[in-house]
């Protein structure tokens, strides 16, 4: 194992992962809406948002598929040694992390079963950008609608139509993210 696979973990473990965690939780809580997240550092191509939900939501009980370009010997040192997460493929995942390409095909993840809809994957989308513009959201946490640039925005409805399965999505770019959960209408 390379030596910068031990760094980047949080510093102030206690501190970071509640702060962490109550920005992942906000922001499913009010989709679309962009918001900072720190504390963690990843080896390339994770983004510091990525870094820090990985720190956040993963444990050696939650199988992680890093998708393409994601998936390199640095990144799985560096999962491994902070989260302990087993590395599976995208069919087995809760948590998925890549580029929106290299998730596709999204149909491969779990949608969670009618009596345990919570075994659904979720994914986290590393973005170039995040903007609130693109599709209109409402549902839930949304007050009447709200904007956001998804990639595929026909995928997310569909995905949404399926409710209460599905998957869920975070958007991560540099020190920020967003939520989508599937419980969202996009149009």
């Amino acid at each position: 194992m390379a030596s910068d696979a031990l760094t980047g973990g949080f510093a102030d473990a206690p501190t970071e992962a509640a702060r962490a965690f109550r920005a992942a939780m906000n922001a499913m809580a009010f989709p679309g809406r962009i918001q900072p997240i720190t504390g963690g550092q990843g080896p390339a191509p994770l983004s510091p948002a990525a870094a820090t939900l990985l720190l956040t939501l993963c444990d050696p009980e939650t199988p992680l598929y890093l998708a393409g370009a994601h998936d390199t010997q640095a990144v799985r040192d560096w999962v491994t040694f902070h989260t302990g997460a087993p590395l599976v493929g995208a069919s087995e995942a809760m948590f998925a992390v890549g580029g929106w390409e290299a998730l596709q095909p999204v149909s491969a993840f779990a949608i969670g079963t009618s009596d345990y809809p919570d075994r659904a994957a979720t994914l986290i989308v590393e973005s170039a950008a995040l903007e609130q513009a693109g599709s209109t959201l409402t549902g839930p946490g949304i007050k009447e609608t709200a904007t956001f640039s998804l990639p595929e925005p026909e995928v997310f409805a569909a995905n949404a139509a399926r409710f209460p399965l599905g998957w869920d999505a975070y958007f991560t770019c540099g020190d920020r993210l967003a939520a989508l959960p599937r419980s969202t209408k996009v149009s």
